[in-house]
């Protein structure tokens, strides 16, 4: 309904600079999780001077249990093609690659379904809507790792090479996929365009907060009552979300964490369920916007094991490139070993911290950057768990110290 009417509208009655104010007037910002001003990014990529361009979209959404990006190639592939055609138009790339994980395989046969229907309505080639502009894409298959979701690592997969970052000056903006300039956009900021485009900036910019406008669609997962996709405006809260989208916590349970922003996000507790979801707002209290995952949890779960568990998970996704991830992880996985079998000192809770704050500070990428926060959220906001586990040797939840049970009884 609607498809492509606001390419064409870009087409005939907008320059590229138009459409760029346009975005910039909308405020809508990178739904990939860094939250960088989309019009700007695009003006980068504007600027630079070196051809060809090209534009890579984000598919590989490698946090468990978020399916966002997913769902819209699933239920509406034409939105990201015209939303890209939108940006080619802007930028002046003749090639497009959709980068997407292989576990994903409805999505793919839909995307290739869809890619197929714009070749035979002449909306992807040559003169599209018969005009000057021609575009092509292309689809690409990730291995499923996590840390191909960097931006970066994202364009060593498609050259063909393992995904791995680099160091960052030179931005993609400037030298990207093959040393070319290069925008990389989430799927879900580029379904958002022709929207934008089609019914104004304005209208946008009414939906959130003025500093982050528009909505957002989040993965509501774990100890809740209604699971699922929902697409909320920027700044509601994440009471409102839990209790009254998300229906509360099943079997009576007591709420008493939230995941924010996947295995890198942060562990909020119950006197921060008045926190807005924004990406400023998040920053603060330590958690990120990430891909866009919740996940709550309940008395049931013990936070000294949640973020042994995302640590552990960071472990196993690191590229191994740069040494603060490589090296500083293992050992960070190392101590929660110790204290979660009866074995912690209360000196192991300042080398975590430090631990955490050198690996955000050195690390690479994204995933070394961010990986410490589940476990600086929960010895800022649960720390009593933390000392009950070490001095007492308890686990409030019962779920550490089974393997040392184990022990004792054989």
């Amino acid at each position: 309904m609607g498809g492509y009417t606001a390419l064409a509208k870009c087409l005939s009655d907008m320059t590229p600079q138009g459409i760029i104010n346009e975005i910039l007037s909308s405020g809508l910002r990178g739904r990939g999780g860094a939250g960088f001003p989309t019009g700007q990014k695009w003006r980068l990529v504007v600027q630079a001077n070196n051809t060809p361009k090209y534009i890579v979209v984000n598919l590989d959404e490698g946090d468990p249990g978020v399916y966002a990006n997913r769902s819209i190639a699933e239920a509406d592939p034409h939105a990201l093609i015209e939303g890209m055609l939108i940006a080619a138009y802007v930028t002046g790339a003749e090639k497009g690659y959709i980068y997407i994980r292989k576990e994903y395989p409805l999505a793919i046969q839909t995307l290739q379904k869809a890619i197929e229907q714009a070749k035979a309505m002449s909306l992807l080639g040559v003169n599209i809507l018969e005009t000057s502009l021609k575009f092509d894409l292309t689809l690409r298959f990730g291995a499923g790792a996590f840390v191909a979701g960097e931006e970066t690592a994202i364009l060593a997969s498609v050259e063909g090479r393992r995904a791995m970052p680099r160091p960052r000056p030179p931005y993609p903006a400037n030298s990207g996929l093959w040393q070319k300039p290069t925008l990389i956009q989430n799927v879900e900021t580029l379904a958002n365009i022709p929207l934008i485009i089609q019914n104004s900036a304005a209208w946008f910019s009414k939906t959130g907060t003025p500093s982050c406008t528009g909505t957002k669609c989040f993965s509501l997962t774990g100890k809740i009552k209604n699971p699922g996709l929902i697409e909320v405006p920027m700044g509601i809260t994440l009471r409102e979300i839990v209790f009254d989208i998300g229906g509360g916590i099943p079997d009576g349970k007591k709420f008493k964490a939230a995941l924010i922003g996947g295995p890198s996000g942060g562990c909020l507790p119950e006197h921060l369920l008045e926190v807005p979801i924004d990406y400023d707002s998040l920053n603060k209290v330590g958690a990120i916007m990430g891909s866009g995952g919740i996940v709550v949890l309940d008395e049931d779960s013990c936070m000294v094991d949640t973020a042994r568990y995302f640590t552990e998970f960071c472990v196993d996704e690191s590229c191994g490139r740069c040494t603060p991830c490589r090296a500083g992880l293992p050992r960070m996985l190392d101590i929660f070993q110790k204290i979660t079998h009866g074995q912690g000192e209360l000196s192991d809770l300042d080398v975590l911290e430090k631990s955490c704050r050198f690996i955000r500070e050195s690390s690479l990428c994204g995933l070394g950057q961010t990986a410490p926060n589940p476990v600086l959220t929960t010895l800022r906001y649960f720390k009593n768990e933390y000392l009950c586990h070490i001095e007492h040797k308890e686990c409030e939840a019962g779920v550490c110290f089974k393997n040392r049970d184990e022990d004792e009884t054989k």
